[in-house]
C-alpha cells in the first residue's frame, strides 16, 4: 500500500493479490493499490469478474449471473439495465439477455443464446410479436436473418436511408412480400414517354449459360456489362473492374430494372398489330364488297 491517506485498509486478496479499498473516492483494487473505477483488477494474465450461480441443478431460463445499473430519479427509481445471463433447458447451455427500460417496466431487448444466436426484441417464427432473428449459429437448413410482426395488415420490415432519405423498402401483407423503391412523382422532374422501346429492346441480348460456381444448372439472363449499355441503371460496377491489389469487381444486375422498357416494347408492339388490325378490316369490308359486286 503506497499511500496511507488514500487507503483506508488493504488486505490479502485473491491468489495473494492485495485487495485495496480507496474510501476517499469509493474504490476497490484487487491486484493495485491505486484503483482507477469503482472496482478496479489488475492481473498480470486473466483480469476477469466470475459471477457463479451455486447450484447442481438448472432449470430453463434460471439467472446464473447478474450485473445490474439502477439510479435514484425521482420520476422512476431503481434498476434501468440488467446485463443477465441464463440458463438454456437443462443441459447447461446459457445465453446472455439485456433488459432495457424505466425501472418500473424493464424487458428484454436483446439477446445471445448458446449457438451464437441474436434476437432483438420479442421475436417469434410464427408471427405475433416485433422483432429480429440474426441465426449465426444455425445449420445449413436455417435462415439467417428473419424478422417478424404483428397481425397481417401492410408492415415494413426493412427501410433503406441514405442522404436523401428513404430509398426503398420491403413490406408485407397478410400473404404477400413487396420489394419497394423510391418511385413518388413528386420526386421526379423531367418526366417523358418511352419512345423507343422496340428499338432498345432489340438490342438486349438475353443469353443461357451457367454460373461457374454451379456448372451443373443452367439459366437464362444477361451478360452484365451487355445490358448496361442499353439500361445503366440496371447494373452496378464496371466492366473488367479490379480493385487495387487486381482482384476482379464483379458487376451485378437488377433485372427488375428492365421492366419499363419492356413495357414500353410491348405498349408499341401492341399499337403496330391494332394498326393492322385495323388495316386488314378495312381490307376484308373492301375485299367483301368487290366480291358483291
Amino acid at each position: 500500500m503506497s499511500n496511507q491517506s488514500d487507503l483506508a485498509k488493504s488486505a490479502a486478496g485473491f491468489n495473494g493479490d492485495p485487495l485495496s479499498i480507496d474510501t476517499a473516492n469509493n474504490r476497490v483494487g484487487v491486484g493495485t493499490s491505486s484503483p482507477s473505477s469503482i472496482i478496479h483488477s489488475l492481473h498480470p494474465t486473466s483480469p476477469k469478474l466470475t459471477l457463479e450461480r451455486d447450484s447442481t441443478s438448472l432449470a430453463d431460463n434460471n439467472v446464473i449471473g447478474e450485473i445490474a445499473m439502477a439510479h435514484k430519479d425521482s420520476n422512476d427509481a431503481g434498476t434501468a439495465v440488467r446485463i443477465i445471463g441464463r440458463a438454456e433447458g437443462t443441459s447447461g447451455a446459457a445465453g446472455l439477455a439485456f433488459n432495457t427500460g424505466l425501472p418500473s417496466s424493464t424487458a428484454e431487448r436483446m439477446r445471445i443464446n448458446s449457438s451464437g444466436n441474436i434476437t432483438f426484441g420479442s421475436f417469434n417464427a410464427s408471427g405475433g410479436s416485433v422483432g429480429v432473428l440474426f441465426d449465426i449459429g444455425g445449420g445449413t437448413s436455417e435462415t439467417e436473418i428473419q424478422t417478424s410482426v404483428n397481425g397481417t395488415a401492410t408492415r415494413t420490415h426493412y427501410k433503406f436511408i441514405n442522404d436523401n432519405g428513404a430509398v426503398g423498402t420491403i413490406t408485407t401483407s397478410g400473404t404477400s412480400t413487396a420489394y419497394n423503391t423510391s418511385s413518388d412523382h413528386r420526386l421526379k422532374e423531367n418526366v417523358t414517354d418511352v419512345t423507343d422501346g422496340i428499338t432498345r429492346v432489340k438490342q438486349l441480348e438475353p443469353k443461357r449459360f451457367n454460373f461457374i460456381a454451379d456448372a451443373d444448372t443452367t439459366v437464362d439472363g444477361f451478360l452484365a456489362h451487355e445490358a448496361q449499355a442499353i439500361v445503366p441503371e440496371a447494373v452496378t460496377g464496371t466492366h473488367n473492374e479490379v480493385d487495387d491489389d487486381g482482384n476482379a469487381v464483379m458487376q451485378g444486375i437488377d433485372q427488375s430494372k428492365l421492366v419499363p422498357l419492356l413495357t414500353a416494347a410491348l405498349k408499341e408492339a401492341i399499337t403496330k398489330i391494332e394498326t393492322l388490325e385495323t388495316e386488314m378490316t378495312s381490307v376484308k369490308a373492301r375485299l367483301d364488297a368487290l366480291e358483291g359486286n
